[in-house]
């Protein structure tokens, strides 16, 4: 089957031709005539399999006959993240390079004063996120009675990072009478609540199990130990024939310090993650796709959805804590037909969330041992103050082990580390000790007048509540899950996203 089977316009079909695509994927083989048939539709299919197009495509055929009216988007497209949205964008621009249709992209950011503008001369379509998005509706920026055509996409990804009740409110704005496409890697109960209650009738395409990993993929578990992670990941990266890889960490402060360590060692590798300003993370992924850097390390804000071509390896730092951001992460390679191969290093404290990933993926990943690498030849060894501020210990783990002229010394020499006991200082003891002194009694306490006592006890004696207390140790927000997670068990009403209104 190809394009032109499916009922896809002469316009479409050249703009189709142009980007070198010949034959849809199955999830656009059965997602696309249903959607030009204005049937609501539910698509599941794992990450990397063409979703973007199978609502992309036959969106541009609907809206090519139609005229956009001032502050009423005609379609709306929801994305969990500001790169996803800008990714749907570009495909946009791609598809529809033959065709007159006006676009606006709303993402928190950036200017709002372009993005009402674009408004003001109206859409046909709008692609938004849901915190932006509704920021502008609440200004009285954005009417949402004239669209006839709404998707959700990456909703599993929604639900991870609280949009849920946004994405309710701005159903709840949309005409009755509406067109709803919702694509998902995965369907949660949530999910499933969600699409019964807003999609009428709606055909169900799945071309694949929910959760299941790319075939394509190549997958291997490494062994490792806290301390020897980066050690272990150089290595990896000097073994493997890297053409471009991303590497995943789950948190933010990682991200940091991951990437200096690996340019200190020669290798060329950027950064993205959510506490990087919308323009530099965009710089960054443009840096990544046109070659500057082959290596990105990313949170799990780069885990869904994105889409560069040519990723040859996706190398997990930390293991993640959901199984299903295993499948997404990993997804980042393999895509379009496409071999690819994905790491995941593991210490002893991983066997746990291994085994909920493979019970996930109903997958046994194949176990290696530890890899043997040489450093890059343009790497620098470190100079003994840089090796002290420490490539392979983790923050928290470099203490002092010398007290008292005992413990363990280290010996550096370049990426080596050889443990050195030291022998203990030789005490000189005189041939006549001296007697033991005698220990006295000790002293009675002074006692109080009895003027000074009764007044102690007439005192009101204050509870142990009352007390001053010491400031508690606070969660600090790091990456987590949803790029912002917390650092611990997630309360039952950030789970569900009450009271927030995302992020755009």
């Amino acid at each position: 089957m190809n394009f032109a089977d499916l009922g896809l316009s002469d316009e479409l079909l050249r703009a189709v031709t142009d980007a070198g695509y010949s034959e849809p994927t199955p999830i656009q083989q059965q997602a696309i005539p249903s959607v030009l048939m204005n049937r609501d539709l539910i698509g599941i299919a794992q990450t990397g399999t063409g979703k973007t197009a199978a609502f992309v495509l036959p969106m541009i055929d609907i809206l090519s006959h139609g005229r956009a009216r001032a502050l009423m988007p005609r379609s709306l497209i929801l994305e969990p993240t500001r790169e996803l949205a800008a990714q749907v964008a570009e495909n946009f621009e791609k598809y529809g390079k033959h065709l007159k249709l006006s676009m606006a992209l709303l993402i928190g950011g950036v200017s709002m004063g372009d993005q009402t503008k674009a408004l003001e001369r109206g859409v046909d379509v709008l692609i938004a996120t849901p915190g932006r998005l509704m920021d502008l509706f609440q200004r009285g920026k954005i009417l949402l009675s004239g669209c006839s055509l709404l998707v959700i996409d990456e909703a599993d990804r929604m639900l991870d990072m609280g949009f849920i009740p946004d994405i309710e409110s701005i159903c709840e704005k949309l005409p009755a009478n509406r067109q709803t496409l919702l694509f998902s890697a995965t369907m949660p109960a949530p999910i499933k609540k969600l699409a019964d209650r807003f999609l009428s009738n709606p055909k169900q395409v799945e071309v694949s199990r929910p959760a299941s990993a790319n075939l394509a993929i190549e997958q291997a578990l490494v062994a490792t130990t806290s301390r020897g992670k980066r050690e272990t990941l150089r290595k990896l990266l000097l073994a493997e024939d890297v053409r471009t890889a991303i590497i995943f960490s789950n948190r933010k402060s990682t991200v940091r310090e991951l990437t200096e360590s690996l340019r200190r060692h020669g290798f060329a590798a950027g950064q993205i993650h959510g506490d990087m300003e919308q323009p530099e993370r965009l710089r960054e992924l443009e840096r990544f796709k046109a070659g500057d850097i082959n290596i990105l390390v990313a949170s799990d804000v780069a885990a869904r959805g994105l889409d560069v071509k040519g990723v040859s390896h996706v190398f997990n730092f930390d293991v993640p804590w959901h199984p299903d951001d295993y499948v997404h992460r990993i997804g980042r390679t393999g895509r379009g037909g496409a071999t690819g191969k994905a790491f995941t290093l593991v210490t002893p404290d991983d066997a746990e969330a291994i085994a909920q990933i493979e019970k996930l993926t109903s997958t046994k990943i194949t176990r290696l041992g530890d890899v043997a690498g040489d450093a890059p030849v343009a790497a620098k060894a470190p100079a003994p103050a840089e090796a002290e501020a420490g490539d392979e210990a983790p923050t928290g783990e470099r203490k002092s082990r010398r007290r008292g002229g005992r413990g363990r010394g280290k010996a550096r020499g370049g990426d080596a580390v050889v443990e050195i006991e030291e022998a203990p200082e030789t005490v000189a003891v005189p041939e006549t000790a001296p007697a033991p002194r005698r220990e006295e009694a000790p002293a009675e306490p002074r006692r109080e007048p009895r003027a000074e006592r009764q007044r102690a006890e007439d005192r009101p004696r204050r509870d142990r509540e009352d007390r001053p207390r010491r400031d508690d140790r606070r969660y600090r927000q790091e990456d987590g899950p949803d790029d912002g997670g917390w650092n611990g068990p997630i309360p039952s009403f950030l789970e569900y996203g009450f009271g927030t209104t995302g992020a755009g």
